[in-house]
């Protein structure tokens, strides 16, 4: 069973303007106890490789420079332990390409960044959706 409370999130954004308004939303969600944050994907690999706690939860940036999100993904999927961990990507871009090859390896989702500041506080509900429609 998946846990729905107390949980960790990593979050992989380049941008300080998106990680800061992101992070003021997990922050604001009650499931969301632990936010750990890297600036892309070759910092999240390397993070989940490390004796760090691991995450219950991965949000990626697909855009991002060094590895980029969908790279980083498919690094995921390929490591038994990392795929486990619930992961999902947003961007800004609705790139069909980008969104089949995010689920492809094992985004449970595909979110767009919204355009407006006060709807990112929408995406720690969307991420909650989803992980409580794996529990049916």
């Amino acid at each position: 069973m998946i846990r729905t409370n107390n949980l960790h999130i990593v979050i992989a954004e380049d941008d300080t303007d998106d990680t800061e308004i992101i992070l003021e939303s997990f922050s604001r969600h009650s499931s969301f106890t632990k936010i750990s944050l890297v600036k892309n994907g070759k910092e999240l690999i390397d993070f989940l490789n490390s004796d760090e706690e691991k995450p219950d939860v991965i949000l990626t940036d697909i855009n991002m420079p060094v590895v980029n999100g969908i790279e980083a993904l498919k690094e995921i999927s390929r490591n038994s332990e990392m795929s486990q961990i619930i992961s999902f990507a947003y961007s800004t871009s609705i790139n069909i390409l980008y969104q089949k090859k995010c689920l492809q390896y094992g985004a449970k989702a595909f979110i767009i960044k919204p355009g407006v500041i006060g709807e990112f506080e929408r995406i720690p509900y969307k991420i909650m959706e989803v992980i409580n429609s794996l529990q049916t």
